[in-house]
């Protein structure tokens, strides 16, 4: 059973924004997921200034939110590939 087969009298449908976002995605996830890890680097880096217990609480607290935000981040660009992709069938 094929069933991506072309029916008779469709044409098919120009590429459009689906290639154009599907091309940008590894960028977008890259540049996603280095940003939060980049301040979250960047808190431990300050941190070393400071030593209290408090402050060493609210930087791990600072990573456990940045790591949540990445992985936030991975779900909606693996949400956009799957609309690209199912976008890029269809047509």
């Amino acid at each position: 059973m094929n069933f991506f087969n072309q029916l008779k009298g469709f044409q098919r449908a120009p590429s459009g924004l689906e290639w154009r976002i599907w091309k940008k995605l590894p960028m977008i996830l890259f540049v996603g997921t280095a940003l939060p890890l980049l301040a979250s680097a960047g808190a431990y880096a300050l941190n070393a200034f400071d030593a209290s217990a408090s402050a060493q609480r609210a930087v791990e607290q600072f990573f456990y939110v940045m790591l949540g935000i990445v992985i936030f981040h991975w779900t909606l660009v693996l949400t956009l590939a799957i609309g690209c992709a199912i976008v890029m069938v269809m047509k």
